[in-house]
């Protein structure tokens, strides 16, 4: 049984302007749709990759796993027995005015402080820090190792799900392959499960077992990792990977990512995609595409890809 399921999951903001502006200006209320009927499941002991560009919907999916927002419609249905989060930016989720031990053993203060306070240590060990950092603060720290604090800090909750909001992004390159690392070896040793987001496609291809290709709050292809990066059958995925600098490609004519993503508040009919398609036919442009074998698009349901 899957220990993440989502059915069908969608969530609307209301940006409308203040309430007497509308009614001077005679303007409707303004919904925007963030994340669109996403289904989606992830097996225990797996990493499922979320990929897109900024702004398709996948920090909001997160959000909605862990409960810091309510979907609008659809069902998520979490069987393990804890879940915790990783945020992007490490300074910004720690708190600057607590000392480390304060803030890895804040899911643990149920337990006597002694307890507490070897706990606390023993996670910090797990993540390559030492006992004696449990009394500094985070400004203390570098990028890499206040990242280290922050899964610390959720290994201390024992969670079953780590859903991992772009990681590494805010990293060095050579601090994001320490902290990659690092999960890898945790999930090996402690059997996690890890969602993890990121708009990095050569991060992904390094730890997800499964990808999915956000595009406008829409999953247009969820597949294997490896038929991901060897056969990419959706054109958004196989723009985003022409996109991957490739030194072994160097020369090689390469099909850059075309357009913009389109006004969330003005969304084009049919397809999203079909504005920057190259694919793309008149039923693109009426017509949403179902998911079908793992591909919601058009041409790939009619074999012209």
């Amino acid at each position: 049984m899957p220990i993440l399921q989502l059915q069908s999951v969608s969530r609307d903001f209301d940006v409308s302007r203040p309430w007497l502006n509308r009614v001077i200006e005679r303007e409707p209320r303004r919904i925007l749709r963030a994340v669109d009927q996403v289904s989606f499941e992830v097996e225990r002991g797996e990493t499922l990759g979320l990929v897109g560009e900024s702004g398709c919907g996948k920090s909001t999916v997160a959000r909605l796993i862990v409960g810091l927002y309510r979907p609008t419609e659809g069902t998520i249905a979490f069987t393990g027995r804890r879940y915790q989060m990783i945020f992007q930016d490490p300074y910004a989720s720690l708190n600057p005015r607590w000392r480390v031990r304060e803030i890895v053993g804040e899911p643990l203060r149920h337990l006597p402080k002694p307890e507490r306070r070897e706990r606390v240590g023993e996670h910090l060990v797990q993540v390559g820090l030492s006992r004696d950092d449990a009394e500094r603060y985070p400004h203390e720290f570098s990028g890499g190792q206040r990242q280290r604090i922050s899964i610390a800090r959720a290994l201390a909750g024992e969670p079953d799900l780590l859903v991992c909001d772009e990681p590494t992004s805010a990293l060095d390159v050579s601090v994001q392959a320490q902290i990659l690392n690092l999960m890898a070896a945790l999930q090996e040793r402690l059997g996690l499960t890890y969602l993890f987001i990121s708009h990095n496609l050569a991060v992904v291809s390094l730890v997800a077992d499964r990808v999915g290709v956000m595009y406008f709050g829409r999953i247009v292809e969820l597949a294997p990792a490896a038929d991901i990066f060897t056969r990419p059958r959706h054109p958004y995925t196989q723009m985003l990977l022409d996109a991957v600098p490739d030194l072994g490609m160097t020369g090689k004519p390469r099909t850059p990512v075309r357009g913009e993503v389109p006004n969330p508040l003005a969304p084009p009919s049919g397809c999203a995609f079909h504005p920057r398609c190259p694919y793309a036919n008149e039923r693109c442009r009426v017509e949403v595409p179902q998911t079908l074998n793992g591909v919601a698009c058009h041409a790939v349901e009619e074999g012209r890809i």
